[in-house]
């Protein structure tokens, strides 16, 4: 389906979206807790694990999964600099257990990671996060003494008999030893799934994982500047075409417009929806993927077009009959839909007239 106007919009080749159900036939459905405890498998919850990294603030250079065998307690692993694991970096290890995270479990994992640090596989990381449903309250409180964690973890190092440590001989037992006496154990700490959960849901990803559960926080609300920014430049000049068209003797540049009170309110108009529209684009953008936003242009367009296409004595009648058109579209039922109304709608015109989708004003129609 192709308009002489440049094409349908989306064109392009893009993923797959998540299309919803109708919302009478669906039953109950699972809450993102319940989802990644009871659902996710060990791999999976690395991935959200990765999807979440991000939040904590540091500008990785990469964020890898390194999860599965011989990973040396690497699960998910943040470089900060190109240099990778001979630079700095993070470890975030996750344990999707249905019990606390244990202290036994927590220094099985610190023993592995010392053992590989020694025999050279990397360096120590600079933070190392313990990633889990939830803690034993005896792991968090020893995690939060850094002194008083790495003496006992020294103290069960001589004695372990984890055999990671056993089949050492005495000069790797040695070294393994005091790298961890020289390690600040203030790099280990201990993240449950509530606060990923909540953290996660500032990310893209969120949505996609669970499109039941939006963001606490939709599109926010913008308005227009007083004068046009850069990016409105096309679809208001279309406007200024009509009310040039509509008002020879009064209108010809943007400036004039301010000057006739139809003009000046329908142009007002048509700017607030076009934020309205601006603000769930960017909010598709920045909580889930753009792909959204262009799927509610690829709806509105479909209908509208066949509107546009038609004969009307003049731009501001195409323009007018367009708007109402625009108001009985059904968008696809994606998770963007709920903030789709009548507004939105009107202004995905004037995303589709800057993408010079839609034109309204035609020689010889006046």
């Amino acid at each position: 389906m192709t308009s002489q106007h440049d094409g349908q919009p989306g064109g392009k080749e893009r993923r797959a979206l998540t299309v919803l159900p109708p919302r009478l036939s669906m039953p109950r459905m699972a809450t993102p807790k319940q989802t990644v405890t009871l659902l996710y498998d060990p791999g999976e919850f690395e991935e959200f694990v990765k999807e979440w990294v991000p939040t904590q603030g540091a500008k990785y250079d990469l964020i890898e999964r390194q999860g599965g065998a011989g990973d040396h307690g690497i699960d998910v692993a943040g470089f900060l600099t190109q240099a990778k694991l001979e630079g700095e970096w993070h470890n975030y290890q996750c344990k999707q257990y249905k019990r606390d995270l244990s202290w036994t479990t927590a220094a099985q994992e610190m023993r592995k990671m010392f053992v590989a640090a020694a025999a050279g596989h990397f360096t120590i990381p600079s933070r190392y996060v313990f990633v889990a449903l939830t803690f034993a309250a005896s792991l968090k409180r020893l995690i939060s003494k850094p002194s008083e964690c790495r003496a006992k973890f020294l103290e069960e190092l001589s004695t372990t008999r984890d055999k990671l440590v056993t089949k050492l001989d005495d000069d790797e037992r040695r070294k393994v030893e005091e790298l961890a006496e020289g390690t600040d154990f203030g790099m280990f700490s201990c993240i449950d799934l509530d606060q990923v959960l909540e953290e996660h849901m500032t990310t893209p990803h969120w949505l996609a994982r669970f499109p039941h559960v939006p963001p606490a926080n939709g599109p926010i609300k913008l308005t227009p500047p007083e004068r046009p920014r850069h990016d409105e430049a096309r679809y208001v000049q279309r406007l200024v075409d009509v009310y040039r068209e509509r008002f020879p003797d009064k209108i010809n540049t943007l400036e004039q417009v301010e000057d006739v009170a139809e003009a000046k309110g329908h142009l007002l108009r048509q700017r607030v929806a076009f934020f309205a529209a601006e603000s769930v684009r960017v909010f598709a953008r920045d909580s889930t993927t753009p792909e959204y936003f262009d799927q509610v242009k690829e709806d509105v367009y479909t209908i509208v077009v066949e509107e546009s296409e038609r004969s009307h004595p003049n731009g501001w009648e195409r323009h007018a009959a367009v708007m109402i058109c625009a108001g009985t579209v059904e968008v696809t039922e994606t998770i963007l839909k709920p903030y789709v109304g009548p507004q939105v709608r009107k202004g995905v015109c004037h995303h589709l007239a800057n993408d010079n989708h839609l034109i309204w004003c035609r020689e010889g129609e006046q």
